[in-house]
């Protein structure tokens, strides 16, 4: 507590500590007794989440929140009283961070990651809060920030799910709001219980060679402090630390095209620190000319600022011994920017002034508000927040040279749509730097892209709804699509879905009928639902994946049956019998089921338990059914086999395309067989391993995509035959 009044000191005023002290004493008298899971004083937690604000020396109103936090909810204080004793800003701060609460109770149930009827309710809530105090939010991190150091007491269950929860929702707004040290802080400690063997590893990793780095970093250190000085120029550097989980994401990439963790560039880092932009120019100029810098390698985030106000300039060089270095070039206000965000703008609060800076940053949480009024669907909200919020952006120029921001990955129909609803409903095509290109083509940093359009309204298609296509990624102009089908006739939309629906469940060989999915995503009628799948508020991807989420639950029990003896391993199938997971089970070849499916065990005399599907006319027609028994799908998800039919007018490189299309999905083939008939026509058996509904569904719809394929649907046998099982 001493600690926590030596930091205000520093740095508030004697009147401003006063009501700090006076705060810590009450929350030390309310939570006397009380303690945590891990049998610490509970008053130690909000007083760790005042010393981390306090670190960013935010104002005492907030600090005096942070001790209090806890108040309301858990010794039974009320509002009125907290305004009384502290204030109306201490108690309007206390009350908003109460109501934020939400998120984590949600988590006390057991929810691992966002669900669209609950998390994204309790988003809106945080994001509202956000735009009536920031501080509000800067509590909240605090607070999360010290409950995941403190994990290790709560049940392994609890743990991922709290640590899940702050992977995709709290270190994504501390990095929305700038808040760098914090940021890179949740995200690690996210990382060491998500994935703890990965966690080690990289730990393991940086901690055999850190004598090493130091060393290095040292020398390139002082090499480039001599030359600056040099040069005249009075600067602070210092090696950069590496971050675990910020390792972890680029070695994904980095395998992605082949390469090893030893392949990224700054694993060796240093950071310069200058007083002014001119300066930082100047800077990178003398790093070139005592280091070839790397080609492509070169950013600069002080012209074209990241949406979060991040600004300084990097480049990546050949030091010593031609080993690759990153070097980061900021001013010290960028460098306080950049680790503490919008906190280190909080000041002008307690003055009175306006900081303009401050309130360009928070342009994209009044876009999000304006766009939580219009959306009513959580879903569609959750999408919004997921997808042009919390993901990386990029900065593209209109042919007048406006600048436009995007999310990475966006399209010219997003870009369309970012500037006028009316553009993106008559785009015909785009023009990127001048030329021709796909409407799917995403976007790179400093594009110049031109709008193609038609003279007259023939509104968007339907395609570009379509998730596997990849023609709209920004929920914006998903939104602005959906709404445009949802005016149209809903008579039509009905008739659409229907068409739609009844073709996927054919594709997928999945009986189920239109009232029960009705009921399944929460529609009051048939109707209702299949003009929304018309309409494509229900996609095809969500729909493959309700029907295997459906079965992910016990199934319905069946008749006591004699339990088969254990086999001698667990199989590779990630099926439990009877709930027990090391039984000898095969995949019935009549049906071939995939994770996903409704499926039932057959006791078979010399090969344990053979898996059908529930639907399996094999099922339906054995004599004895007492050797029935119940199986699900275990917490394994290993790749199984099915059959696709395809249809299709025959032509050169037919198979080719078709194994492609299957390749871009990571599906590996086992088998193939090729039945041509008449008038040009051919009929393609492919023999699939693949690793859910959802998985299935996709390939559908890039098969169907191929050039003169007409059909793709799941094969019910590999013969059309079926026999008695054994």
């Amino acid at each position: 507590m001493q600690e926590l009044l030596q930091r205000v000191r520093a740095y508030m005023p004697p009147d401003r500590v006063r009501l700090v002290e006076d705060a810590l004493a009450y929350a030390a008298q309310l939570h006397v007794g009380q303690v945590r899971k891990s049998g610490d004083p509970y008053i130690d937690h909000p007083v760790s989440a005042a010393r981390y604000l306090a670190d960013l020396s935010l104002d005492a109103p907030t600090i005096a929140a942070a001790l209090l936090h806890d108040v309301i909810e858990d010794c039974g204080v009320g509002v009125e009283e907290l305004r009384s004793r502290f204030g109306a800003d201490v108690a309007r701060l206390v009350d908003g961070v109460t109501k934020l609460a939400k998120l984590d109770s949600l988590v006390e149930e057991g929810v691992r990651s966002l669900k669209p009827s609950g998390d994204a309710e309790s988003l809106r809530k945080m994001l509202v809060a956000m735009a009536e105090d920031i501080r509000v939010v800067l509590i909240k991190l605090a607070d999360r920030l010290h409950n995941m150091r403190t994990l290790d007491a709560l049940s392994p269950a609890r743990r991922v799910a709290i640590a899940q929860e702050t992977l995709d929702i709290y270190a994504p707004l501390a990095h929305r709001l700038g808040m760098g040290e914090v940021k890179w802080q949740l995200e690690d400690l996210s990382f060491r219980y998500l994935q703890p063997n990965q966690y080690r590893a990289i730990s393991k990793l940086l901690s055999t060679k850190r004598k090493e780095r130091e060393d290095y970093v040292t020398q390139v250190t002082e090499v480039l402090r001599r030359e600056l000085a040099r040069h005249g120029f009075d600067a602070e550097i210092t090696g950069r630390p590496k971050h675990i989980y910020s390792i972890y994401r680029k070695e994904q990439a980095y395998a992605a095209q082949g390469k090893q963790v030893g392949d990224i560039h700054d694993l060796f880092a240093v950071r310069v620190l200058v007083e002014t932009v001119q300066e930082c120019y100047a800077v990178l100029g003398a790093v070139h000319a005592l280091w070839r810098p790397m080609p492509g390698s070169f950013d600069d985030y002080i012209a074209n600022p990241k949406e979060n106000a991040y600004q300084s300039l990097h480049t990546t060089v050949r030091a010593i011994g031609g080993l690759p270095v990153e070097v980061q070039v900021r001013t010290r206000d960028m460098h306080r920017v950049s680790e503490y965000g919008v906190a280190s703008h909080w000041s002008y609060k307690e003055s009175g002034a306006k900081d303009q800076r401050f309130e360009e940053r928070m342009t994209w949480l009044r876009q999000l508000l304006e766009w939580q009024r219009e959306v009513s669907a959580t879903e569609e909200f959750l999408e919004t927040v997921k997808t042009d919020i919390f993901r990386d952006q990029v900065f593209v120029y209109t042919p007048k040279n406006e600048i436009k921001e995007l999310p990475f990955g966006s399209t010219p129909i997003d870009f369309a749509y970012r500037i006028h609803t009316e553009l993106g409903h008559r785009c015909i095509g785009a023009k990127v730097n001048g030329r021709l290109v796909g409407l799917d083509t995403q976007l790179r940093n400093g594009d110049t892209v031109e709008v193609l359009t038609s003279k007259v309204a023939r509104g968007p298609s339907l395609d570009w709804l379509n998730p596997h296509a990849g023609y709209a990624k920004t929920a914006g102009a998903r939104h602005a699509i959906r709404a445009w089908f949802r005016r149209q006739e809903r008579g039509a939309n009905i008739e659409r879905g229907r068409e739609q629906l009844r073709r996927e469940l054919r594709r997928l060989n999945a009986p189920v009928d239109e009232a029960e999915l009705a009921r399944i995503f929460g529609y009051e009628g048939e109707e209702e639902f299949l003009a929304a799948v018309g309409a494509s508020i229900v996609s095809m991807a969500q729909l493959a994946g309700r029907l295997a989420a459906r079965t992910e639950g016990p199934p319905a029990p069946l008749a006591p049956t004699q339990s088969p003896q254990k086999g001698a391993a667990e199989q590779p199938t990630g099926i439990t019998v009877l709930g027990v997971g090391d039984l000898l089970t095969r995949m019935a070849a009549c049906c071939t089921p995939v994770p996903g499916d409704d499926i039932i065990g057959f006791i078979t005399r010399m090969r344990g338990v053979t898996v059908h599907r529930r639907d399996c006319p094999n099922v339906r027609a054995i004599s004895e059914p007492e050797r029935l028994v119940q199986v699900d799908w275990g917490t394994a998800r290993n790749t199984s086999s099915v059959r696709m039919r395809i249809e299709a007018f025959d032509r050169v490189g037919l198979l080719h395309d078709i194994t492609g299309a299957v390749s871009t999905e990571g599906v590996n083939i086992t088998a193939s067989s090729t039945e041509v008939g008449a008038d040009g026509e051919v009929v393609v058996h492919v023999t699939l391993q693949v690793t859910s509904l959802e998985q299935l569904s996709r390939l559908f719809t890039r098969v169907e995509a191929v050039r003169g394929v007409r059909s793709a649907s799941r094969a019910v046998s590999g013969d059309g035959r079926t026999a008695q099982p054994r």
